[in-house]
């Protein structure tokens, strides 16, 4: 009989809530506490998601029977908690990115290394199906040679400024994603990037921020990319990508509330997108926690590695120095 894996979730928020209630339906999977610092605070998650929640993080290293931790709390708590997961022995699955320090993210990949443990970060995008057929379409030569790379990344709305001043910015709390992307889709390495952007949006953040940015990519193998995002897209959540090559092209559009179009004598209309990401990506969410377990139950490498954080970081440091010199940027290899 396989051994039901047991689960520990370290934070209770929006992702923490998505990943606790995705995991509790799965199939020989027990979710046994989530843990908040702000518990005290949160009397109805025990009612809505049937999980004990504690306020002390602790308590989930220190419990033997825990196999793995899911870490879901703010950026800047990421490498502590990696720490104590590694010496804990308990298999990690790490929301992105994993810092906001290229020395700290360096540090922690050799701990995890030395104890054995699995790792994963949480960039679901990956396990989208239409981006992954895209991905298939690169591979398996359907394109050619690829060529061109185009993602655009657009918010529904924008983020208070609270959030900005504390995520890292644009290029590491949302870009970092199509970063990552750039990475999967091309199976190269981005040897250079150049960025601008500007606070169009929301004018507070001049200064502090952008909230539309343009980066473009110089891969190893020659393909060049592009990259949009913006903050605020007041149609809905805006995710497409085209893959261009010798061969031909291979294009995700957005995910539409429904895909029904009607036609009359005023014009041609189709519904929205999907409003954002918890709708959007529902189902990568799923899959990418099903192929982290998988790895743990079969004792396989895990699709997403710790150098694909350590790399999407660098690509986001790359950016906000080029942001900032107004040149382009060669990324630090591994």
């Amino acid at each position: 009989m396989t051994k039901e894996l047991v689960i520990g979730v370290i934070g209770g928020g929006r992702i923490g809530k998505l990943h606790t209630k995705n995991l509790v339906q799965m199939p020989g999977v027990k979710v046994k506490a989530v843990a908040d610092i702000f518990a005290d605070n949160m009397p109805t998650f025990e009612a809505e998601h049937g999980v004990p929640l504690v306020s002390d993080f602790d308590i989930i290293f220190n419990d033997d029977e825990i196999d793995a931790v899911f870490i879901c709390t703010p950026t800047d708590t990421h490498v502590a908690l990696i720490k104590k997961a590694a010496a804990a022995k308990k298999h990690i699955f790490c929301e992105k990115p994993i810092s906001f320090s290229d020395e700290e993210t360096v540090e922690t990949y050799h701990i995890v290394k030395e104890a054995g443990v699995k790792f994963q970060l949480g960039v679901n995008r990956r396990f989208d199906r239409n981006f992954a057929q895209v991905k298939k379409h690169v591979q398996d030569g359907s394109i050619g040679d690829i060529q061109l790379l185009r993602i655009d990344s657009r918010d529904p709305e924008a983020p208070p400024l609270s959030y900005v001043k504390s995520s890292g910015g644009l290029f590491f709390d949302m870009m970092i994603h199509d970063f990552d992307m750039a990475r999967f889709i091309t199976g190269s390495e981005v040897k250079e990037v150049y960025a601008t952007g500007d606070a169009l949006v929301n004018p507070e953040l001049e200064g502090i921020d952008v909230d539309t940015a343009i980066v473009t990519l110089t891969f190893e193998n020659g393909c060049l990319g592009v990259i949009s995002n913006s903050r605020q897209a007041v149609y809905g959540y805006d995710q497409r990508l085209e893959a261009f090559g010798s061969k031909g092209a291979s294009q995700a559009e957005n995910e539409l509330v429904n895909q029904v179009v009607l036609s009359d004598e005023s014009g041609v209309h189709s519904q929205k997108p999907l409003h954002f990401f918890l709708e959007r990506y529902n189902d990568a969410y799923i899959k990418e926690v099903e192929e982290f377990l998988t790895a743990i139950k079969e004792d396989t490498d895990t699709v997403v590695t710790y150098e694909d954080g350590i790399m999407a970081q660098r690509l986001a440091f790359a950016a906000n120095e080029s942001l900032k010199t107004g040149q382009p940027v060669k990324v630090k290899k591994l």
